[in-house]
């Protein structure tokens, strides 16, 4: 498995060429959860800002408690946290496992005829949406499922972001036929194919 990806490319921001470093996919570690916290904490406030306005969606609170649940990924073993990393700046984080992982209070899963992983979360600071980040944080968990023999993956996604939604159906992620959202759901779930007979493109491509 490889610890680090790398895309050199360059963004087009607002009509301009904006030079800038590549963008560099590592493992993270306990130095990165205070900016990972940080970064998931303004992309959520940034979601819900035009459903709720006014209420404290980026509070002091909201940060701890994020940063508390990623050093709780941090610390199971059976967890993978990753964080995309531009001219030595954390810009975005993702984290998956073992879909059915003790981890999240599941039963593993009996059938194992399709090894599945859960991409449980994936983050990237509001200034660098649409910038690559995000792009660059998936391709890096999908050629370390493809090296992990991974055949399938899954992710619920809140209903109401249509932009995570938008994100994911363009990376050919679609609603799991097994699991219709009831009336009143709050997420949907989408499911990917990993065929094992062709491995992902490199970062950046």
């Amino acid at each position: 498995m490889e610890d680090e990806d790398e895309d050199g490319a360059a963004d087009t921001v607002r009509g301009t060429l904006t030079v800038r470093g590549p963008v560099r996919v590592r493992t993270a570690d306990r130095a990165d959860l205070a900016a990972i916290a940080a970064l998931h904490t303004a992309a959520r406030a940034a979601h819900h800002r035009a459903r709720f306005p006014g209420a404290p969606l980026d509070d002091p609170a909201g940060h701890a408690r994020r940063y508390d649940a990623w050093a709780r990924a941090l610390d199971h073993d059976d967890t993978a946290l990753l964080c995309a990393v531009r001219n030595g700046t954390v810009l975005g984080a993702a984290c998956y496992l073992p879909h059915g992982s003790a981890a999240r209070g599941n039963h593993p899963r009996a059938d194992r005829a399709r090894p599945t992983v859960t991409l449980h979360q994936l983050h990237v600071a509001p200034a660098h949406w649409g910038t690559g980040i995000g792009r660059a944080l998936h391709t890096s968990c999908l050629r370390r499922w493809h090296t992990a023999g991974f055949t399938r993956a899954v992710l619920d996604v809140r209903w109401h972001n249509r932009r995570a939604r938008a994100f994911y159906r363009r990376l050919s992620w679609r609603p799991d036929p097994d699991r219709r959202p009831a009336p009143d759901a709050t997420h949907l779930t989408l499911t990917l194919d990993l065929p094992q007979d062709r491995p992902p493109p490199p970062v950046g491509r």
